[in-house]
């Protein structure tokens, strides 16, 4: 405990703490929206699957994912660093409110 404390006094949080406090979820959460909107705009209608292959001597080689687009691949990509953003900041929200004494 701090030496200049007196009994009744509790330490508030510094304004960086408070600014984060908000700055980091909305972050979180634009990413998850802009991630979300990336993913639905890159889907493609013009998916199919046949079992008939004309040229069978050739190989199909997918791009890594190839009923994925990369638009759809990206906008996936963006939510979920974005929800792991969220989840981050949950977290750390909840330990500091578990790690203050009891009053």
């Amino acid at each position: 405990m701090g030496d200049h404390n007196t009994l009744g006094e509790h330490n508030t949080p510094q304004p960086a703490r408070k600014l984060a406090a908000v700055v980091v979820p909305l972050l979180g959460l634009i990413a998850v929206v802009v991630g979300v909107i990336v993913a639905w705009n890159g889907m493609s209608d013009q998916i199919g699957w046949f079992a008939y292959a004309p040229l069978s001597d050739s190989v199909f080689v997918g791009d890594n994912g190839s009923f994925v687009s990369k638009g759809t691949q990206l906008g996936l990509a963006v939510a979920g660093v974005g929800l792991l953003v969220l989840a981050f900041w949950a977290g750390l929200a909840v330990g500091r409110r578990r790690s203050r004494p009891e009053r």
